[in-house]
C-alpha cells in the first residue's frame, strides 16, 4: 500500500472523511436525544382556533392533568394548598398573570373549582393555553 504521491513524497492532504462520519454520528445522537431533554406536565390540551397570547419570560403555568393533580409549573400542589401557595409566590412577582392548562377530559366543574381558587388568591389574569386547531387540507 503505497501512501506516497506520484513523484514518492508524502501526501499532505487531510483525510475529513472520518471527521464527517463523527459529526453525522453526533448529529444523529443529539437529534434522538433532544426530544426526551424536554420536561414537563403531560396534558392533552383541548384544540381551538384562537391566536397564542404573547407571553413573557416567566410565567406562572398552573396544569391540570386527566387525573386531576394541579402542577404549579412543575411542582404538585393539592388543591387545598393552591390558594396559599400563589399568595406566596405572587406577593413578590410584579406579573400576577397564570396560565392554565388543564387536560380536555378533566370534567369542567373542577376546572372551574381551580379557577375560584386562582381568583381567590387575587390573580389579575387567568389565560387558558390551548393547541392550535390542525387543519387537514
Amino acid at each position: 500500500m503505497d501512501v506516497s504521491g506520484k513523484d514518492g513524497l508524502p501526501m499532505s492532504e487531510i483525510n475529513v472523511t472520518p471527521l464527517v462520519d463523527v459529526m453525522l454520528v453526533l448529529l444523529i445522537i443529539f437529534m434522538v436525544t433532544a426530544p426526551k431533554l424536554e420536561s414537563g406536565v403531560k396534558v392533552d390540551l383541548p384544540k381551538v382556533t384562537a391566536a397564542p397570547l404573547p407571553m413573557q419570560s416567566e410565567e406562572l403555568v398552573l396544569s391540570i392533568t386527566r387525573e386531576r393533580k394541579l402542577y404549579l409549573n412543575r411542582y404538585q400542589v393539592p388543591l387545598g394548598e393552591l390558594k396559599p401557595k400563589l399568595l406566596a409566590i405572587l406577593a413578590q412577582r410584579a406579573n400576577k398573570d397564570v396560565y392554565l392548562r388543564a387536560d380536555q377530559d378533566v370534567a369542567y366543574g373542577f376546572v372551574v373549582q381551580v379557577m375560584a381558587e386562582v381568583k381567590a388568591a387575587g390573580i389579575g389574569t387567568l389565560g387558558m393555553v390551548t393547541e392550535p386547531e390542525r387543519v387537514t387540507p
